[in-house]
């Protein structure tokens, strides 16, 4: 079984929240998950959502400020191992492309 979910931690303040957030997706690599940043958030798989939930609990907790905001958004599919890449080559089929594009494109 594979769970995918969507995080974004950052602290709540003026500025940039870069470093914070750096601090944050580097709190998941203690963990055995797999991961990609991206503008909005990070998504990230684990083999269960205990394993899930404590990266995200210390990705959480590295963030270093006086108010911090965390959504997390979970896609637990328990009988079926459904990486993040399979779901979007899926979508990418019935495209008939990839699922990216360039707003200059």
């Amino acid at each position: 079984m594979t769970v995918v979910a969507l995080l974004s931690v950052a602290p709540v303040i003026e500025g940039s929240m870069s470093e914070e957030v750096a601090a944050a997706v580097a709190a998941l690599d203690d963990f055995p998950v797999s991961y990609e940043t991206n503008p909005m958030g990070t998504v990230i798989e684990a083999d269960d959502v205990g394993t899930l939930l404590e990266a995200v609990e210390a990705a959480h907790t590295a963030v270093d400020a006086d108010r911090v905001s965390t959504v997390l958004k979970i896609d637990d599919k328990r009988t079926v191992d459904a990486p993040a890449a399979a779901k979007v080559a899926a979508v990418e089929e019935h495209l008939g492309r990839e699922a990216t594009r360039s707003r200059h494109d």
